[in-house]
């Protein structure tokens, strides 16, 4: 087995890893990444930037010819990695901007396939997260600085010597670490996100999860005003035209979408409705390649304490990666003692509903294995104003 050095070893030699080891982490999103454009919305190559100005909020993207900028399919990438975080938290456990894991978990994660072809385009779409570069002022205080960082500064993969990938690792930037650990800036997002194949559709429904949430009458936006949200480089007019067939179709998981005129114009009202549990779409495209027709989203994911079995010999110092047991022992422990009681509360629920079945007539015992199911993952609510608010047009925050 044997590293392939991608880059000079620079924090991973500061920084302690945040070994993940959890599949059932609910997708979460940063909100400042939900709202603006920092990314790509075509899957062909781009490297014209992105420069958006609205207020005092000012947001730069500049891309490499080499990879071009990173797309919004590459964004799951850091979704994925925010979840990981805020799950891991959540269960008492230290985290770092330093994160080890396999390909394996983060592709079914995020609805992929696991295939050689899958794994290649995973590592260009960290390609394109390391070589995008960012430069913005938000989340920096009253005074205007400039924070400039890439959304992933460092990469590096683990590999046989017939080059299977069997684990990589990963610096995320202080700057989107901070919006992750902080709660009030992480809202959970429907599984069904990543089925979602079309770009603005993508880019739309995290507009609508920021701004709509759980609101009765919604949000109200400009289209213009939307076309300058969104980064595109299509006219108004062509953007205005998508929007209207996006409308037709209605894939937006947990949310409706309305054409509306005021005079000569042409809003977009994005209404909540129930959280999506049925297909919203076609297969979702693999990362960063278009008309490439993938499985759609997996509805089974690795579990808490079962992990790929590759990944077992990666990193020796534990067998169980995600329990990170030299930085949080005494979580850990009860971690492991509450993952024990509740398998055996399952099983014993498992095996009471089959007796009932059984004496009932309904049909035989049911398997305790079997019988396990996964719980639905849905949205969080944010405020439930009473009136629909409308999104301010540029020269505004938003």
């Amino acid at each position: 087995m044997q590293r392939r050095r991608l880059i000079t070893p620079s924090e991973r030699n500061t920084l302690d890893p945040f070994v993940v080891a959890t599949g059932d982490a609910r997708p979460r999103d940063q909100r400042d990444l939900m709202e603006r454009p920092f990314f790509s919305l075509a899957k062909a190559k781009r490297v014209v930037p992105i420069l958006y100005e609205a207020g005092d909020v000012r947001v730069e993207v500049l891309a490499v010819q080499e990879h071009g900028m990173a797309t919004i399919w590459d964004a799951d990438v850091l979704i994925w990695a925010a979840s990981q975080i805020v799950e891991a938290e959540n269960l008492g456990l230290r985290t770092s901007r330093f994160l080890r894991f396999t390909p394996y978990q983060l592709l079914t994660a995020i609805g992929r396939e696991t295939g050689a072809r899958d794994y290649k385009l995973l590592k260009g779409a960290l390609s394109r997260l390391q070589s995008t570069v960012i430069r913005t002022n938000i989340r920096q205080g009253e005074n205007w600085r400039r924070h400039q960082f890439s959304w992933i500064n460092e990469w590096e993969e683990l590999s046989r010597a017939d080059g299977r990938v069997e684990g990589m690792e990963f610096v995320l930037p202080d700057w989107f670490y901070r919006g992750v650990v902080d709660r009030s800036l992480v809202l959970t997002i429907d599984p069904a996100y990543f089925r979602l194949s079309g770009g603005i559709e993508r880019w739309l429904y995290r507009v609508a999860r920021k701004h709509a949430g759980r609101q009765p009458g919604g949000w109200l936006f400009d289209v213009p005003h939307l076309h300058e949200k969104s980064g595109s480089l299509v006219r108004v007019s062509d953007f205005a035209l998508q929007l209207r067939r996006i409308a037709l179709r209605q894939p937006l998981p947990g949310y409706r979408l309305r054409i509306e005129r005021e005079g000569r114009r042409e809003l977009l009202r994005i209404v909540p409705v129930s959280p999506s549990a049925a297909p919203v779409d076609k297969a979702v495209d693999a990362i960063g390649i278009s008309h490439a027709a993938l499985s759609g989203f997996r509805t089974q994911a690795v579990s808490g304490l079962r992990t790929h079995a590759p990944q077992l010999s990666l990193w020796p110092e534990t067998t169980i990666p995600g329990l990170n047991l030299e930085s949080n022992r005494e979580s850990n422990i009860v971690g492991r003692a509450r993952d024990v009681e509740n398998l055996i509360r399952s099983a014993a629920r498992s095996l009471d509903a089959g007796v009932t079945k059984t004496k009932h007539g309904h049909g035989p015992q049911a398997s305790p294995v079997t019988s396990f199911r996964k719980s639905s993952l849905t949205a969080d609510d944010t405020s439930n104003a009473p009136t629909p608010p409308r999104s301010r047009k540029p020269g505004g925050h938003t």
